[in-house]
């Protein structure tokens, strides 16, 4: 299927259930979004919905046969790339009337794009010729989003992630992406060497592509040089804020999101002569034929992004090709699967109700919703002193601490061990208190995140366990209602505003202070457990890299920041805050 670049945005991957059928609910509009595909369980659960729904003959995979990970995960995406050709075949074949969705689809077009304006003129057009031709060229430009996949790489517990990687590689989908995130992986980037999924085809371009999820430029060229080496191309590079997004926060030493977009943007040419240089000569090695000019590579963005000002000012001043809009999309139903009592949540959320929690069994910073059904559960277990979950699936079973078998720090087993042993250590009252609070944190994100497709749809997930964990980003409190698809296109091309909070501060300055909360919270914790004298080097680093981007702020051109005297104030105010963490420093 061809895919499209008509829209200037993409939606991420979030969670593991809340993008999992979105490309059947909005690639035939031309927009392009992210499957997780590495819980195969919630995989099966959809396969058997989606073939139940189109009345299909439904077969289960179950998880005692060969390969099952990964024939559910390529029957999957088949049925997907199958669904969404059928939704393209009636949308080209409906009518251009108020309402139909071949309309919608070209409402929804930014206005700047060619197609929209031939559009425009077709509404115009006065004789029967001249519409005729419009409209035979409408319907031939019509082009779906893309149906791409996504990898966390940390989650290869028994081969987990390469196996899904496997599941998508025999998988039918054209024009696709897979998308890696948290990091170099060498087992599963060895063994995309060796699939010919990723191999150029003969026009000279790639049927599936990879994207790499970086949070800086030296990731980008560590892990570009690494797959080039192999004879594999990257695509895209898909820059997110270390701290102001959703889910798992990966946060720089104070490196914010502005001057790290300024050196993809400087060193644009320079990475990709690079890896051209290294993807040639393994080219060659494989005793294949060079090539002359390298394919491209698209740089995007995503984390924080809330108006169409800060989208156009990604685009426009940082060049980038596409931008991430993630956390918004969650309260836009069309496009996204959440369940009715977390949406009300959503709805609700101010600024006391996320936190950037230690609730990941991962041990990575979490953004995290309070107040969900999965909140509740794991409290209600701690106040009977039955502490910790089930662990049913096992994908973040990874800590050897007390068994030889790795165990997941949400399950019940580790948590009754690491309560025990905290007891005998002797720690002081503060440190002792602060240890305990990190063990009960951690929460079961493997049925968390999947169980709002299984209320959604009315199936089972896993029985008796139906409670929900969402990661909004910290932008989810700019947004306090539901829209329609219509009308968040609209708003991130500035066709509507549907931001509801008046003090929201620029994308830019949210990140600074969620670094500036991170550094206060960071020292704050090193002086209970002790630490606080040996990391003074990592204090005065991530301290320096936030004066500077304060500095680079301050010097942005004028005209590319939206309300310039607010941006600066709000930059002052920061600086004012950094000048106290260095005088307590």
């Amino acid at each position: 299927m061809q895919q499209s670049n008509l829209h200037r945005f993409h939606i991420p991957v979030m969670g593991l259930a809340f993008t999992i059928d979105s490309p059947l609910k909005v690639a035939r509009f031309g927009i392009s979004s992210v499957v997780s595909i590495v819980e195969d369980k919630l995989v099966e659960m959809m396969r058997k919905h989606y073939y139940t729904l189109h009345n299909l003959n439904y077969t289960p995979i179950t998880a005692q046969e060969p390969d099952a990970r990964s024939r559910r995960i390529t029957d999957y995406l088949n049925l997907l790339n199958e669904l969404v050709k059928k939704q393209m075949d009636q949308l080209k074949q409906s009518a251009f009337e108020t309402g139909s969705e071949i309309v919608k689809y070209f409402e929804m077009l930014p206005d700047s794009n060619p197609l929209k304006q031939a559009y425009q003129n077709f509404q115009k057009a006065s004789s029967p010729a001249e519409k005729t031709a419009l409209e035979k060229h409408l319907r031939s430009s019509i082009i779906a989003g893309s149906i791409d996949v996504n990898i966390m790489t940390k989650v290869d517990r028994d081969s987990d992630a390469v196996t899904a990687l496997k599941g998508y590689a025999e998988s039918d989908l054209r024009n696709s992406s897979i998308v890696f995130s948290a990091g170099l992986n060498p087992r599963l980037f060895n063994f995309i060497g060796t699939s010919k999924a990723f191999d150029l085809n003969e026009q000279g371009s790639f049927d599936k592509k990879i994207v790499i999820k970086v949070s800086d430029y030296r990731s980008a060229l560590i892990q570009g040089k690494y797959l080039a080496k192999k004879g594999r191309w990257v695509s895209e590079f898909r820059i997110e804020s270390g701290l102001n997004c959703g889910g798992h926060a990966f946060a720089t030493d104070g490196i914010l999101l502005g001057p790290i977009l300024d050196e993809f943007k400087a060193k644009r040419k320079e990475l990709t002569d690079t890896l051209f240089e290294m993807f040639n000569q393994s080219l060659v090695l494989q005793k294949k034929q060079p090539l002359s000019v390298p394919p491209p590579i698209q740089f995007s963005v995503q984390g924080g992004i809330g108006t169409a000002a800060e989208d156009e000012l990604l685009h426009s001043y940082y060049e980038m090709d596409s931008t991430g809009w993630g956390t918004p999309f969650l309260l836009v139903p069309e496009a996204t699967t959440v369940d009715k009592e977390t949406l009300e949540l959503l709805c609700k959320a101010r600024e006391s109700d996320l936190s950037l929690s230690n609730s990941s069994p991962l041990g990575v910073r979490f953004h995290y919703l309070r107040g969900t059904s999965a909140e509740k559960e794991r409290k209600s277990r701690i106040e009977r002193n039955n502490p910790g979950s089930p662990c049913t699936e096992k994908h973040l079973a990874f800590n050897t601490e007390f068994t030889e078998e790795p165990i997941c720090t949400a399950s019940k087993k580790y948590q009754r061990l690491k309560l025990e042993q905290l007891k005998t250590l002797g720690l002081p009252e503060a440190e002792y208190k602060r240890q305990t609070t990190e063990v009960l944190d951690k929460e079961c994100l493997c049925v968390g995140l999947s169980n709002s497709a299984a209320i959604n749809y009315e199936q089972t997930f896993v029985k008796k366990l139906d409670a929900v964990t969402i990661c909004p980003g910290p932008n989810i409190v700019n947004f306090s209602k539901l829209v329609s698809l219509q009308t968040m296109t609209d708003h991130i091309y500035g066709r509507t505003d549907i931001v509801t909070n008046p003090v929201r501060p620029h994308m830019f300055i949210a990140e600074l202070h969620l670094y500036i909360d991170f550094l206060k919270e960071k020292i704050g914790e090193d002086k209970t457990s002790g630490l606080f004298e040996r990391n003074q080097s990592y204090y005065r680093t991530f301290l320096k890299n936030l004066y500077l981007g304060i500095r680079y702020y301050l010097n942005l051109p004028p005209g590319s920041i939206q309300y310039p005297e607010q941006f600066q104030k709000d930059l002052q105010l920061a600086e004012l805050e950094l000048d106290c963490i260095n005088f307590q420093l």
